[in-house]
């Protein structure tokens, strides 16, 4: 049995030798791997955090200490020290463990986080709510993965500083990178002071220095102690923090677990009377497996990989939706320098690394920074230029009101390209892209528009930075495209027009309206709903805003049943959309509106999680046919008369409770 099989809580962790801490380090990391590597995951940053987890739960009396880590992407060693073991190999799969921490998991997840640069805030919070019920435990906020360049834990920090927050503590996790490399002034300020050869020559001379008094008889212990500390706050990022009002230690070896014990048992041993501490850690991203050493970028987050070799299981065989827009995008700045790119510390993820190598004097990576993303791309825009801000749907909510001041109130060109909108998969329910139809279309003078494939996704790109007129957002999903052929030239589309995909006659039973993604799959309902001799058409709604609403209308005006399909939140989407311009125009329409339920999606493959909600084919059909076999008994009751053609059977499909 090993060392970290023994250890199902952390009160058996702190009951461990100290002197074999660093073989319990080897096996956490060994075991990170062997799980990432078979079901895929974060996998560099969680190698570099297993001495924070180890060293924190070691001195620390958690669950009655509370930890916060930021991003919660970092935290499987932690998972694995705190009962999770035997559930370990779930992480992500449907019905398993978040991939994120997760109060509802675990009562050592003491706070949730799947966004980035929340953790001091939160930790703050606890720790004035630990001081406000007369508790001696403190809270401690682990940051890093690049969660520091946000604006949010600047504002923490401020306001900890302030209180003061005696018993807080903040781990600055400096591993150099987020999931590209860290950007920013503070980054470099970090980097450069740190690792300056200057700095570190200066160290040694300094030791051998105070070595030669003591050696002559100069009582230098006191003296050397403060001097140390003086010299360090002076050039490294130690007199930063200190101006917050933090008392800095570092920096310190994030990997010598003796080292990250001896400073948390000092802090640990003041009983949180001289805080708020703050720990600088450095670590290396990728610890102890040289390909993610060597590359942290594409083994941030991977897919089933060998060891061995490092190779996935399934060499990825069509192109992503972020490749279609990166593509599209360059080919357009080729030709129009108005145009630049803005992402927030996302370059790889949202394919905009293609862009920076091409042009890199107009890519700006602004760090975890969304609201100021925006703003500056407003900025941007009021020079003239056309600024496309490449932001994952989920993360875009995190600048709500500067869309709405800053870009949309004063009619700016601003492109959103929001990436990984509706259902995402295994990162689950805190990167779902569930809410930006109906976050977006509330906004005036915004158009809304979402793609049915790639070769759309361009035309629509193309259409956004061409539009001029103010601002424009294309959501489209995460994932392999569908496989269309893509034009050599984008095109222009007509703003708030649909397109009709096809029909089986001029006045079928149901008409199908659907946006985005949901076209594929209402296509694939089409087919049931077709072998089940139902008849159908679809419409490819295009826009949300402006919404096609005579197109609609005349289709509507044919059918027995309007379906609205939608990878969104039902509640204020596209389906709300469609109902609110039909009930203005005063139409009586029978209206089934298919969406995202009001309820958080969890992780598991998007496949799983479009089945789960009833927005993959089959499940579009069942709901569709229930419908319908409710308006045939609805008819029989009402007239008293049996329907001479009910609903045809449809055994293939279980209607969802």
């Amino acid at each position: 049995m090993s060392l970290l099989d023994t250890i199902l809580n952390p009160d058996l962790l702190r009951q461990v030798n100290p002197e074999l801490l660093p073989q319990l380090c080897d096996e956490v990391r060994a075991k990170v791997l062997q799980v990432v590597s078979e079901k895929g995951g974060h996998l560099a940053s969680n190698l570099g955090t297993v001495e924070l987890a180890v060293a924190l739960h070691f001195v620390f009396d958690t669950p009655r200490d509370r930890l916060v880590w930021d991003v919660g992407h970092q935290s499987y060693p932690h998972k694995l020290l705190t009962g999770r073991q035997e559930e370990f190999p779930s992480i992500r799969q449907q019905g398993g463990l978040s991939g994120f921490t997760c109060r509802a998991e675990s009562p050592f997840d003491h706070f949730g986080a799947g966004h980035a640069s929340t953790s001091i805030s939160a930790a703050l919070g606890i720790a004035e709510g630990l001081r406000h019920s007369c508790s001696d435990h403190m809270a401690i906020a682990i940051i890093g993965d690049g969660a520091l360049t946000g604006g949010l834990a600047f504002e923490a920090l401020n306001n900890a500083g302030h209180i003061p927050a005696r018993n807080l503590v903040v781990v600055f996790n400096d591993n150099d990178m987020s999931i590209d490399p860290n950007v920013g002034a503070l980054a470099n300020f970090v980097n450069q002071t740190v690792t300056h050869p200057s700095y570190n020559r200066f160290r040694k001379e300094l030791r051998s220095f105070v070595e030669l008094l003591t050696a002559k008889g100069v009582p230098m212990t006191g003296i050397a102690s403060k001097l140390r500390q003086s010299i360090k706050n002076f050039f490294t990022p130690g007199m930063l923090f200190e101006c917050f009002g933090f008392r800095y230690f570092g920096p310190v070896n994030g990997h010598d677990i003796q080292a990250l014990r001896e400073t948390f048992s000092f802090i640990k041993n003041e009983g949180g009377q001289g805080g708020p501490y703050l720990v600088h850690a450095l670590t290396t991203k990728g610890k102890g497996y040289p390909l993610a050493e060597q590359l942290p970028i594409p083994y941030h987050g991977v897919s089933p990989f060998k060891i061995e070799t490092g190779l996935t299981a399934s060499p990825k065989k069509k192109l992503n939706y972020q490749d279609v827009f990166a593509d599209s995008l360059i080919q357009m700045a080729a030709t129009d320098p108005r145009i630049v790119a803005i992402t927030a510390a996302m370059p790889s993820g949202t394919g905009l690394n293609k862009f920076q190598k091409e042009f890199p004097s107009r890519c700006y990576d602004v760090g975890i920074a969304e609201g100021h993303a925006v703003l500056f791309a407003a900025g941007l825009a009021t020079e003239g230029y056309r600024p496309v801000a490449g932001i994952y749907s989920t993360f875009l909510q995190r600048a709500f009101d500067q869309i709405i001041h800053d870009v949309a109130l004063q009619k700016l060109p601003v492109t959103f390209a929001l990436d990984r909108a509706g259902l995402v998969g295994a990162d689950g329910a805190t990167h779902q892209g569930a809410f930006d139809l109906s976050y977006l279309r509330c906004v005036p003078d915004l158009v809304v528009m979402a793609p049915k494939d790639e070769n759309e996704l361009r035309n629509m790109l193309y259409t956004g930075v061409s539009y001029g007129l103010g601002p424009v957002a294309i959501r489209y999903p995460r994932g392999e495209v569908v496989g269309v052929e893509i034009s050599d030239k984008p095109e222009l589309l007509e703003i708030g027009k649909a397109e009709l995909v096809s029909a089986d006659n001029d006045r079928p039973q149901v008409v199908i309206a659907a946006i985005g993604y949901a076209v594929q799959s209402s296509l694939a309902a089409q087919k049931a709903l077709s072998a089940a001799g139902i008849t159908s058409a679809l419409i490819n709604a295009r826009f949300v805003k402006p919404l096609d609403e005579a197109f609609i209308f005349q289709w509507a005006s044919k059918c027995d049943l309007l379906v609205t399909v939608e990878e969104n939140a039902r509640m204020g989407g596209f389906g709300s959309a469609v109902l609110e311009s039909l009930h203005a125009d005063g139409r009586s329409v029978d209206v089934l509106t298919l969406g995202l339920p009001d309820r958080f999606i969890d992780h598991g493959t998007q496949q799983e999680q479009r089945h789960l909600v009833g927005l993959d084919g089959p499940g579009i059909a069942a709901q569709i046919v229930a419908r319908l076999a409710r308006q045939s008994l609805t008819t029989e009751v009402s007239s008293g008369v049996p329907t001479a053609n009910p609903t045809p059977h449809f055994p293939d499909f279980v209607t969802l409770q």
